[in-house]
Protein backbone atom coordinates (compact mmCIF):
# COMPACT_ATOMS: atom_id res chain seq x y z
CA UNK A 1 0.00 0.00 0.00
CA UNK A 2 1.49 3.78 -0.71
CA UNK A 3 2.29 5.72 1.78
CA UNK A 4 -0.15 8.48 3.00
CA UNK A 5 1.24 11.77 2.87
CA UNK A 6 -0.66 15.17 3.87
CA UNK A 7 0.51 19.04 2.86
CA UNK A 8 -0.72 21.92 4.54
CA UNK A 9 -0.74 25.28 3.43
CA UNK A 10 -2.14 28.49 4.85
CA UNK A 11 -3.67 29.36 1.42
CA UNK A 12 -4.45 27.17 -1.90
CA UNK A 13 -2.16 29.71 -4.39
CA UNK A 14 1.08 28.52 -2.15
CA UNK A 15 0.43 25.02 -2.68
CA UNK A 16 -0.08 26.16 -6.55
CA UNK A 17 3.06 27.79 -7.01
CA UNK A 18 6.07 26.65 -4.43
CA UNK A 19 4.47 22.60 -4.27
CA UNK A 20 2.45 22.00 -7.44
CA UNK A 21 5.39 20.21 -9.15
CA UNK A 22 6.59 18.32 -6.54
CA UNK A 23 3.10 16.74 -5.77
CA UNK A 24 2.91 16.18 -9.36
CA UNK A 25 5.59 13.90 -9.39
CA UNK A 26 4.89 12.22 -6.09
CA UNK A 27 1.24 11.40 -6.80
CA UNK A 28 2.90 8.82 -9.00
CA UNK A 29 3.95 6.84 -5.95
CA UNK A 30 2.10 8.20 -2.63
CA UNK A 31 -0.86 8.75 -1.76
CA UNK A 32 -0.89 12.67 -1.71
CA UNK A 33 -3.69 14.89 0.37
CA UNK A 34 -3.45 18.37 0.51
CA UNK A 35 -5.44 20.82 3.42
CA UNK A 36 -6.16 24.33 2.76
CA UNK A 37 -8.74 27.24 3.60
CA UNK A 38 -10.76 26.41 0.12
CA UNK A 39 -14.15 25.70 -0.57
CA UNK A 40 -13.16 24.91 -4.10
CA UNK A 41 -12.64 21.03 -4.37
CA UNK A 42 -11.64 22.01 -7.86
CA UNK A 43 -9.17 24.36 -7.55
CA UNK A 44 -6.13 21.80 -8.15
CA UNK A 45 -7.35 19.96 -10.66
CA UNK A 46 -6.56 22.80 -13.21
CA UNK A 47 -2.83 22.41 -12.94
CA UNK A 48 -3.26 18.32 -13.15
CA UNK A 49 -3.11 17.95 -9.85
CA UNK A 50 -5.50 15.26 -8.34
CA UNK A 51 -5.45 14.66 -5.31
CA UNK A 52 -7.57 14.64 -2.49
CA UNK A 53 -8.87 17.73 -0.74
CA UNK A 54 -9.69 18.63 3.02
CA UNK A 55 -10.50 22.49 3.92
CA UNK A 56 -9.99 23.82 7.01
CA UNK A 57 -10.05 27.39 7.75
CA UNK A 58 -6.19 28.96 8.55
CA UNK A 59 -6.16 32.59 9.75
CA UNK A 60 -3.15 33.99 8.53
CA UNK A 61 -3.12 36.31 11.44
CA UNK A 62 -3.17 35.18 14.75
CA UNK A 63 -6.56 34.65 15.65
CA UNK A 64 -6.19 32.63 19.15
CA UNK A 65 -9.83 31.09 19.25
CA UNK A 66 -9.85 30.03 14.86
CA UNK A 67 -6.40 28.81 15.77
CA UNK A 68 -7.43 26.22 18.34
CA UNK A 69 -10.54 25.47 16.07
CA UNK A 70 -8.72 24.61 13.31
CA UNK A 71 -5.93 22.60 15.45
CA UNK A 72 -8.58 20.64 16.74
CA UNK A 73 -9.97 19.68 13.02
CA UNK A 74 -6.88 19.22 11.63
CA UNK A 75 -5.93 16.25 14.81
CA UNK A 76 -9.07 14.87 13.95
CA UNK A 77 -8.43 14.35 10.33
CA UNK A 78 -4.75 13.35 10.93
CA UNK A 79 -6.02 10.91 12.94
CA UNK A 80 -9.07 9.34 11.60
CA UNK A 81 -6.47 9.47 8.48
CA UNK A 82 -2.95 7.88 9.62
CA UNK A 83 -1.10 9.31 7.73
CA UNK A 84 2.73 8.48 7.07
CA UNK A 85 3.97 11.88 6.73
CA UNK A 86 2.83 15.94 7.15
CA UNK A 87 4.40 18.38 5.17
CA UNK A 88 3.46 22.05 6.18
CA UNK A 89 4.47 25.30 4.71
CA UNK A 90 4.04 28.84 5.84
CA UNK A 91 3.93 29.67 9.55
CA UNK A 92 0.41 29.02 10.59
CA UNK A 93 -0.21 26.16 9.16
CA UNK A 94 2.99 24.80 10.16
CA UNK A 95 2.55 25.64 13.61
CA UNK A 96 -1.11 24.10 13.57
CA UNK A 97 -0.67 21.39 11.77
CA UNK A 98 2.83 20.55 13.52
CA UNK A 99 1.11 20.65 16.95
CA UNK A 100 -1.72 18.45 15.69
CA UNK A 101 0.59 15.58 13.87
CA UNK A 102 2.14 15.32 17.25
CA UNK A 103 -0.78 14.82 18.82
CA UNK A 104 -1.98 12.47 16.24
CA UNK A 105 1.08 10.48 16.63
CA UNK A 106 2.17 10.91 12.87
CA UNK A 107 5.54 9.46 12.73
CA UNK A 108 7.06 12.07 9.76
CA UNK A 109 6.28 15.53 10.55
CA UNK A 110 8.14 18.05 7.94
CA UNK A 111 7.71 21.60 7.84
CA UNK A 112 9.58 23.75 5.00
CA UNK A 113 10.92 27.26 6.60
CA UNK A 114 10.66 29.73 3.66
CA UNK A 115 11.91 32.73 6.53
CA UNK A 116 10.80 33.96 9.13
CA UNK A 117 8.74 36.94 9.85
CA UNK A 118 10.32 37.77 13.68
CA UNK A 119 13.21 38.93 11.86
CA UNK A 120 12.55 42.57 11.02
CA UNK A 121 10.62 42.78 14.36
CA UNK A 122 11.61 43.97 17.81
CA UNK A 123 11.23 43.76 21.77
CA UNK A 124 8.20 41.33 22.64
CA UNK A 125 6.41 40.83 19.01
CA UNK A 126 10.15 39.30 18.02
CA UNK A 127 10.50 36.81 21.19
CA UNK A 128 6.86 35.89 20.56
CA UNK A 129 6.93 34.81 17.21
CA UNK A 130 10.44 33.41 17.91
CA UNK A 131 9.22 30.91 20.26
CA UNK A 132 6.46 30.22 17.95
CA UNK A 133 8.76 29.02 15.61
CA UNK A 134 10.85 26.91 18.15
CA UNK A 135 7.40 25.52 18.75
CA UNK A 136 6.63 24.52 15.73
CA UNK A 137 10.15 22.77 14.88
CA UNK A 138 10.02 21.24 18.11
CA UNK A 139 6.94 19.20 17.40
CA UNK A 140 8.30 18.28 13.87
CA UNK A 141 10.78 15.36 12.90
CA UNK A 142 12.19 17.19 10.16
CA UNK A 143 12.56 20.56 8.98
CA UNK A 144 13.55 21.64 5.41
CA UNK A 145 14.88 25.18 4.66
CA UNK A 146 14.81 26.34 1.30
CA UNK A 147 18.72 28.23 1.30
CA UNK A 148 21.89 27.55 3.52
CA UNK A 149 22.32 30.75 4.58
CA UNK A 150 18.65 30.50 6.16
CA UNK A 151 19.54 27.41 7.34
CA UNK A 152 23.04 28.32 9.28
CA UNK A 153 20.65 31.60 10.49
CA UNK A 154 18.06 29.86 12.56
CA UNK A 155 20.23 27.15 13.69
CA UNK A 156 22.38 29.59 15.04
CA UNK A 157 19.56 31.50 16.68
CA UNK A 158 18.18 28.32 18.43
CA UNK A 159 15.30 27.24 16.53
CA UNK A 160 16.27 24.39 15.07
CA UNK A 161 18.82 21.58 15.29
CA UNK A 162 21.77 20.96 13.15
CA UNK A 163 20.92 17.27 12.69
CA UNK A 164 17.00 18.03 12.47
CA UNK A 165 17.35 20.21 9.17
CA UNK A 166 18.23 20.19 5.74
CA UNK A 167 18.73 22.15 2.14
CA UNK A 168 17.26 20.50 -0.57
CA UNK A 169 20.12 20.82 -3.33
CA UNK A 170 21.48 24.63 -3.74
CA UNK A 171 18.32 25.71 -2.14
CA UNK A 172 15.12 27.47 -3.26
CA UNK A 173 11.52 25.16 -2.32
CA UNK A 174 10.89 24.73 -5.78
CA UNK A 175 13.51 25.79 -8.93
CA UNK A 176 12.97 27.46 -11.61
CA UNK A 177 11.42 26.46 -14.99
CA UNK A 178 14.17 27.22 -16.98
CA UNK A 179 12.08 26.95 -20.34
CA UNK A 180 9.73 29.38 -19.22
CA UNK A 181 12.45 32.02 -17.71
CA UNK A 182 14.38 32.78 -20.48
CA UNK A 183 15.43 35.42 -22.32
CA UNK A 184 12.47 36.77 -24.70
CA UNK A 185 13.22 39.28 -27.17
CA UNK A 186 9.35 39.44 -28.55
CA UNK A 187 8.10 40.17 -24.44
CA UNK A 188 11.56 42.83 -24.43
CA UNK A 189 9.76 44.85 -26.90
CA UNK A 190 6.25 44.44 -26.02
CA UNK A 191 6.28 45.65 -22.47
CA UNK A 192 8.94 48.36 -23.47
CA UNK A 193 6.36 49.37 -25.96
CA UNK A 194 3.25 48.83 -23.18
CA UNK A 195 5.63 51.67 -20.89
CA UNK A 196 6.62 53.55 -23.83
CA UNK A 197 10.55 52.94 -22.87
CA UNK A 198 13.28 52.58 -25.86
CA UNK A 199 15.72 49.75 -26.19
CA UNK A 200 18.28 52.32 -25.38
CA UNK A 201 16.76 52.86 -22.09
CA UNK A 202 17.65 51.24 -18.91
CA UNK A 203 14.89 49.52 -16.70
CA UNK A 204 15.25 47.98 -12.82
CA UNK A 205 12.65 45.89 -12.49
CA UNK A 206 11.03 45.40 -8.55
CA UNK A 207 8.45 41.87 -8.41
CA UNK A 208 6.62 40.89 -5.50
CA UNK A 209 4.71 41.89 -2.64
CA UNK A 210 4.76 45.54 -2.24
CA UNK A 211 5.55 46.41 1.40
CA UNK A 212 7.96 47.69 4.14
CA UNK A 213 9.49 44.78 3.93
CA UNK A 214 10.39 44.57 0.61
CA UNK A 215 12.74 47.76 1.54
CA UNK A 216 10.48 49.69 -1.24
CA UNK A 217 10.82 53.09 0.32
CA UNK A 218 14.91 52.83 -0.52
CA UNK A 219 14.15 51.93 -3.68
CA UNK A 220 12.47 54.81 -4.38
CA UNK A 221 15.11 57.00 -2.70
CA UNK A 222 17.89 55.96 -4.63
CA UNK A 223 16.02 55.96 -8.05
CA UNK A 224 14.50 59.24 -7.47
CA UNK A 225 18.67 60.11 -6.66
CA UNK A 226 19.49 57.96 -10.30
CA UNK A 227 16.88 60.31 -12.08
CA UNK A 228 19.05 63.43 -11.05
CA UNK A 229 22.01 62.23 -12.84
CA UNK A 230 20.19 59.77 -15.97
CA UNK A 231 17.58 61.00 -18.08
CA UNK A 232 17.10 57.31 -20.04
CA UNK A 233 16.14 54.97 -16.83
CA UNK A 234 13.10 53.52 -15.82
CA UNK A 235 11.84 51.75 -12.68
CA UNK A 236 9.22 48.75 -13.19
CA UNK A 237 7.70 47.81 -10.22
CA UNK A 238 4.96 45.09 -10.31
CA UNK A 239 2.87 43.41 -7.42
CA UNK A 240 0.26 43.70 -5.56
CA UNK A 241 0.57 46.56 -3.09
CA UNK A 242 -0.53 44.86 0.49
CA UNK A 243 1.06 47.54 2.13
CA UNK A 244 -0.28 50.59 0.66
CA UNK A 245 3.61 51.62 -0.69
CA UNK A 246 1.97 53.22 -4.37
CA UNK A 247 1.65 56.60 -2.83
CA UNK A 248 4.45 56.63 -0.32
CA UNK A 249 7.06 55.27 -3.38
CA UNK A 250 4.86 58.59 -5.77
CA UNK A 251 5.97 60.40 -2.79
CA UNK A 252 9.63 60.32 -3.53
CA UNK A 253 9.52 60.31 -6.94
CA UNK A 254 7.78 63.58 -7.84
CA UNK A 255 10.35 64.69 -9.46
CA UNK A 256 10.30 61.55 -12.44
CA UNK A 257 7.12 60.18 -12.26
CA UNK A 258 6.94 59.89 -15.80
CA UNK A 259 9.68 56.90 -15.62
CA UNK A 260 8.03 55.21 -12.78
CA UNK A 261 5.87 52.36 -13.72
CA UNK A 262 3.32 50.60 -11.64
CA UNK A 263 1.76 46.58 -12.91
CA UNK A 264 -0.55 45.19 -10.21
CA UNK A 265 -0.35 41.71 -10.87
CA UNK A 266 0.89 39.71 -13.97
CA UNK A 267 0.80 36.43 -14.90
CA UNK A 268 3.76 36.40 -16.70
CA UNK A 269 6.80 37.73 -14.78
CA UNK A 270 8.84 36.50 -17.12
CA UNK A 271 7.66 38.70 -19.76
CA UNK A 272 8.73 42.15 -17.19
CA UNK A 273 12.14 40.09 -16.56
CA UNK A 274 12.81 39.85 -19.98
CA UNK A 275 12.08 43.53 -20.89
CA UNK A 276 14.55 44.55 -17.84
CA UNK A 277 18.15 44.64 -17.88
CA UNK A 278 18.22 44.28 -13.74
CA UNK A 279 15.82 42.79 -11.27
CA UNK A 280 16.19 44.94 -7.29
CA UNK A 281 15.33 43.49 -4.63
CA UNK A 282 15.91 45.29 -1.43
CA UNK A 283 14.50 43.53 1.09
CA UNK A 284 14.61 43.22 4.81
CA UNK A 285 14.01 39.22 5.01
CA UNK A 286 13.91 36.98 2.34
CA UNK A 287 14.11 33.35 3.01
CA UNK A 288 15.85 32.73 -0.62
CA UNK A 289 15.29 34.78 -3.03
CA UNK A 290 13.60 32.92 -5.83
CA UNK A 291 12.47 36.03 -8.00
CA UNK A 292 16.15 36.50 -8.37
CA UNK A 293 16.72 32.67 -9.62
CA UNK A 294 13.95 33.87 -12.03
CA UNK A 295 15.65 36.69 -13.32
CA UNK A 296 18.81 34.82 -14.08
CA UNK A 297 17.29 32.57 -15.94
CA UNK A 298 16.08 35.17 -18.20
CA UNK A 299 19.15 36.11 -18.30
CA UNK A 300 19.39 39.61 -16.04
CA UNK A 301 21.38 40.11 -13.33
CA UNK A 302 20.50 41.38 -9.86
CA UNK A 303 20.99 44.14 -6.71
CA UNK A 304 20.00 42.90 -3.70
CA UNK A 305 20.82 43.23 -0.11
CA UNK A 306 23.68 40.95 2.27
CA UNK A 307 20.72 39.10 4.21
CA UNK A 308 20.46 35.83 4.37
CA UNK A 309 19.07 33.83 1.56
CA UNK A 310 19.92 36.57 -0.51
CA UNK A 311 23.29 35.97 -0.60
CA UNK A 312 22.67 32.43 -1.62
CA UNK A 313 20.88 33.62 -4.57
CA UNK A 314 23.19 35.86 -6.05
CA UNK A 315 27.03 35.05 -6.53
CA UNK A 316 28.93 38.95 -5.68
CA UNK A 317 30.49 40.41 -8.41
CA UNK A 318 29.78 37.41 -10.79
CA UNK A 319 25.68 37.39 -11.20
CA UNK A 320 24.93 40.11 -9.66
CA UNK A 321 25.56 42.76 -6.75
CA UNK A 322 25.01 43.19 -3.07
CA UNK A 323 24.30 45.90 -0.66
CA UNK A 324 24.30 46.66 3.02
CA UNK A 325 20.09 46.28 3.82
CA UNK A 326 18.47 50.30 4.16
CA UNK A 327 21.73 51.83 2.88
CA UNK A 328 20.27 53.40 -0.32
CA UNK A 329 23.84 55.52 -0.95
CA UNK A 330 25.13 51.45 -1.58
CA UNK A 331 21.71 51.09 -3.74
CA UNK A 332 22.29 54.27 -5.41
CA UNK A 333 25.73 53.25 -6.49
CA UNK A 334 25.02 49.86 -7.29
CA UNK A 335 22.21 50.88 -9.96
CA UNK A 336 24.76 53.35 -11.28
CA UNK A 337 27.67 50.94 -11.86
CA UNK A 338 24.76 48.76 -13.72
CA UNK A 339 24.07 51.69 -15.91
CA UNK A 340 27.38 52.86 -16.35
CA UNK A 341 28.92 49.22 -17.24
CA UNK A 342 26.33 47.95 -19.98
CA UNK A 343 29.06 44.97 -20.78
CA UNK A 344 29.37 43.89 -17.30
CA UNK A 345 25.85 44.03 -16.93
CA UNK A 346 25.26 41.54 -19.98
CA UNK A 347 27.86 39.44 -18.61
CA UNK A 348 26.59 38.77 -15.43
CA UNK A 349 23.33 38.29 -16.68
CA UNK A 350 24.60 35.54 -18.78
CA UNK A 351 26.76 34.19 -15.85
CA UNK A 352 23.52 34.21 -13.70
CA UNK A 353 21.41 32.46 -16.52
CA UNK A 354 23.97 29.20 -16.31
CA UNK A 355 23.94 28.96 -12.70
CA UNK A 356 19.87 29.07 -12.50
CA UNK A 357 20.48 26.16 -15.23
CA UNK A 358 22.90 24.32 -13.02
CA UNK A 359 22.00 24.42 -9.76
CA UNK A 360 18.66 25.77 -9.79
CA UNK A 361 16.39 23.96 -12.45
CA UNK A 362 12.89 22.99 -11.14
CA UNK A 363 14.22 19.34 -12.50
CA UNK A 364 17.02 19.57 -9.62
CA UNK A 365 15.09 20.48 -6.84
CA UNK A 366 11.78 18.28 -7.36
CA UNK A 367 14.55 15.07 -7.97
CA UNK A 368 16.59 16.58 -4.79
CA UNK A 369 12.18 16.19 -2.90
CA UNK A 370 11.66 12.93 -3.61
CA UNK A 371 15.06 11.54 -2.85
CA UNK A 372 14.72 13.09 0.18
CA UNK A 373 11.13 11.75 0.65
CA UNK A 374 12.27 8.11 -0.27
CA UNK A 375 15.42 7.99 1.92
CA UNK A 376 12.76 8.93 5.34
CA UNK A 377 10.16 5.82 3.91
CA UNK A 378 13.27 3.65 3.84
CA UNK A 379 14.73 4.39 7.05
CA UNK A 380 12.96 2.51 9.66
CA UNK A 381 13.69 5.15 12.40
CA UNK A 382 12.75 8.09 10.37
CA UNK A 383 15.41 9.96 10.28
CA UNK A 384 18.44 11.24 7.56
CA UNK A 385 21.53 12.55 7.72
CA UNK A 386 21.56 16.62 7.24
CA UNK A 387 23.77 18.89 5.30
CA UNK A 388 27.32 19.27 7.16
Amino acid sequence: MNKKVCFVATIPDTIKVFLANHIQAMIKTYDVTVVTNTQDLDFFRGVGLAVNIFAVTIERRIAPVRDLAAAVKLYRFFRKQKFDAVHSIMPKSGLLSMVAARCAGVPIRMHTFTGQVWVTRRGFGRWFLKQLDKLLAACATHILIDSCSQRDFIIQQGVVSRDKSFVIGNGSICGVDTGRFLPDPIAREAIRKKFAINEEGTIFLFLGRLTLDKGLIDLAKAFSRVCEIRKNVHLIIAGPDEGNMRDKIFSMCTTCADRLHFEDYTNSPEHYMAAADVLCLPSYREGFGSVIIEAASTGIPSIGTRIYGITDAIEEGITGLLYEPGDVDQLLMKMMYFIENPNMRKEMGERARKRAIRDFSREIVVSGMLEYYKALFSTHHFSLVSNS
